[in-house]
């Protein structure tokens, strides 16, 4: 009996001793409920909410050609943890001596070292390497010891990240900008940075040992809305021409600070190229934006405006008689000069031969006393228009007049002539435009659209500034009086039996500010300048070239060193555009089949289907499960779609593809991708059946059309 109530009463213990476990869990827990002060540091210390950046959008030229582009690149890390004793003791001295030869940054030992030490901190977000690494270095990666397990027994880790690239390298690099390291941007980039860099989408981390951040697993989290991608007006063709021409005649000086070239389409105001080069150092490079953010005195380019005026006020015809004299002419305290005495001429061949003394003479004769009448044309004609650009940095222009503290009894001769007023470079070439479009001014703009996922979401295009800045008989006038200074003035070294331009040159000081005046010590700083248009008959395209020298005691014409550049770029249009070209007639062979892209076959099935082209698919088998066929035509012209291998030893034949499939092809199958030239794909090396080790180059080769 006393041996039962032993086993009760210790029974009876236990049960108390559960009761009060009980007890103490229930008290807890309404302490920590009710009682006990909120403290999340613990769960934030575990976990945080972390963004997902969106990728960034492209910038392209107006053909879609990337000219700023998001590229994936990978961040290597290791979960130290995963891979099993015999595996991480057999193979470290294998893999550190691998990263130590990939990335170069330390020694195997040292590699070893971290790494062994990082097993036994218990690290499992170990980085690797001292950089990010692209896709076909990512491939070599995991082909080193341990890390070739694979992520559930080597512990790799990959993240993917975004490096801004420029598949033209400096092409238009100020027009297309950057966003620098304090978030500020240029160009493009800045200005369309809302726009470009999308939403960022959020995933939940969760800290590790050894104080590094790590996805956590079955979190559902929010995914980034990517930027979207922007179609400029730029035409790369057009571009690299300005930019050579650009280049080329800035190394001939040994004192010249920089220079701009902008080309123009008549029609619409779409900026086509627009090249800025400043020097820095020894060479000149595109890093400050001349063309819209330097207003300067235009010089003898803006004796256009003068005499667009003359005319549409009804005061001069082209033939009316106007005496330069002997060279000089002084008037309000000012002395104005030729570079030659050209005594009676008649109006058209004044602006030939650019005289200062006749257009200052034209315009006292005329506006004198009624110079706010002058100044009200330059106003109603858009001279000095606030743009309102698409881009960052557009300068101000001022057009001044009699009620403004800096007019004084010279302004009106100087304006006239190119001094007292201030513009920029558009500026100057947008009239010039309006002139080649009859008139009609229109706004320059360099972004066609906003596109997303390859639809357009927000379109621009052209803008009408102003429907008529002058009569239709007016602009032929100055037209004719333009092509009078290519053919006999100071551009007559431009005249081409090929094709017509019309422009004028022009030669202004800069002023070194404050008191000092266009002199100091002798020295004088010039602007060289050439505006206008081709074919003068039918223009199709506008453009400017300025150039801006260093302190010197020599002369700087814009005849001689603005001029070649135009002409060089007027050339290079000329010679490559199809609109100027005589059209080849022939007969057609094959019927009415195009040429195919070799590519998957839903894709091209579905562009044909929409030309409403038919085509075979007998030679395709049903084992084709890549999905990709080569396009060829039978002995009638038909086409027939025909199997395409993806799964080869060796090096694939690409040839016939469009760039963006061939890439796909061969970086996934482990080599890395160099082209050059657009279309699609003429020619590839080493060539196609070549057994090549992975991460080998591959060169491409493209042409329009495909053209051998």
């Amino acid at each position: 009996m006393e041996a039962i109530n032993g086993i009760f009463k210790k029974m009876a213990l236990i049960y108390k001793l559960f009761a009060l476990i009980a007890l103490a869990v229930v008290g807890k827990i309404a302490w920590l409920q009710f009682i006990a002060p909120t403290d999340t540091t613990a769960v934030d210390i575990a976990y945080r909410e972390e963004k997902i950046e969106a990728i960034r959008g492209d910038i392209m030229a107006h053909d879609g050609r990337p000219m700023a582009t998001s590229v994936p690149y990978y961040q290597i890390r290791m979960d130290c943890i995963v891979p099993n004793e015999d595996t991480f003791k057999k193979h470290i001295d294998g893999l550190s001596k691998s990263l130590a030869e990939f990335f170069g940054n330390k020694s195997a030992a040292k590699y070893k070292q971290e790494l062994v030490q990082a097993r036994k901190d218990g690290k499992r977000y170990k980085a690797l390497g001292n950089r990010l690494v692209d896709y076909t270095e990512l491939a070599q990666i995991k082909t080193f010891p341990i890390l070739k397990l694979g992520a559930n027994r080597g512990g790799i880790i990959v993240e993917q990240k975004y490096k801004r690239n420029n598949p033209y390298g400096r092409l238009a690099y100020r027009t297309i900008g950057f966003i620098n390291t304090e978030g500020v941007g240029v160009g493009i980039e800045g200005t369309c940075d809302y726009y470009l860099k999308g939403s960022p989408g959020k995933q939940t981390v969760q800290k590790m040992l050894g104080g590094e951040w790590r996805p956590v697993t079955g979190v559902e989290g929010v995914a980034p809305r990517d930027g979207y991608d922007i179609l400029t007006t730029i035409d790369i063709e057009i571009q690299e021409a300005a930019e050579k021409a650009l280049r080329e005649q800035l190394a001939k000086g040994m004192n010249i600070e920089g220079g701009t070239a902008i080309v123009m389409e008549v029609a619409t105001g779409a900026v086509r190229a627009i090249a800025n080069m400043k020097k820095m150092g020894d060479s000149y490079d595109e890093s400050y934006n001349y063309a819209i953010g330097d207003a300067t005195e235009p010089g003898s380019v803006f004796k256009l405006m003068t005499l667009v005026s003359l005319l549409e006020d009804g005061h001069v015809t082209l033939e009316d008689p106007i005496d330069g004299g002997n060279g000089k002419w002084s008037y309000g305290g000012h002395t104005y000069s030729d570079t030659h005495a050209y005594g009676m001429m008649d109006v058209k061949t004044a602006l030939a031969k650019s005289s200062n003394v006749a257009f200052a003479k034209l315009a006292v004769t005329y506006y004198e006393g009624k110079e706010q009448q002058y100044v009200d044309r330059l106003n109603s004609m858009k001279v000095g228009e606030r743009f309102n650009l698409d881009i960052q940095g557009e300068g101000r222009a001022s057009i001044y007049g009699p009620t403004d503290a800096m007019w004084s009894r010279s302004s009106l001769s100087s304006m006239a002539i190119g001094y007292a007023t201030l513009l920029t470079p558009l500026h100057t070439l947008t009239f010039y435009n309006a002139i080649a479009n009859d008139g009609k001014m229109m706004k320059p703009y360099f972004i066609e659209n906003y596109q997303e996922n390859g639809e357009i979401v927000k379109n621009f295009g052209p803008q009408e500034i102003s429907g008529s800045i002058c009569s239709k008989e007016t602009a032929r006038e100055a037209r004719r009086a333009l092509r009078h200074v290519v053919e006999v003035g100071t551009g007559k070294f431009m005249n081409n039996s090929k094709y017509q331009i019309a422009g004028k040159t022009g030669t202004s000081r800069i002023a070194f500010g404050g008191k000092i005046g266009y002199e100091k010590n002798g020295f004088r700083r010039y602007q060289a300048s050439f505006a206008g248009f081709y074919p003068a008959d039918n223009p199709k395209y506008s453009a400017i070239v300025v150039l801006y020298s260093g302190e010197t005691r020599g002369n700087f014409y814009g005849g001689s060193w603005a001029g070649p550049v135009f002409k060089q770029i007027a050339d290079h249009i000329y010679s490559t555009s199809s609109d100027w070209q005589p059209v080849l007639k022939g007969e057609k062979k094959g019927g009415n089949n195009p040429q195919v892209a070799t590519g998957r076959l839903d894709a091209q099935s579905k562009v044909l289907a929409e030309l409403d082209v038919q085509f075979s698919k007998k030679d395709i088998s049903e084992n084709n499960s890549s999905g990709w066929a080569e396009f060829k035509k039978d002995t009638l012209g038909k086409l027939v779609a025909c199997n395409y291998s993806t799964d080869n030893d060796s090096l694939m034949n690409v040839v016939n593809m469009g760039l963006k499939d061939a890439v796909y092809l061969l970086e996934n199958s482990g080599y890395r991708v160099t082209f050059k030239g657009y279309g699609k794909v003429v020619g590839q090396e080493p060539k196609a059946g070549t057994v090549l080790p992975k991460g080998s180059v591959v060169n491409l080769t493209l042409k329009e059309n495909g053209d051998q």
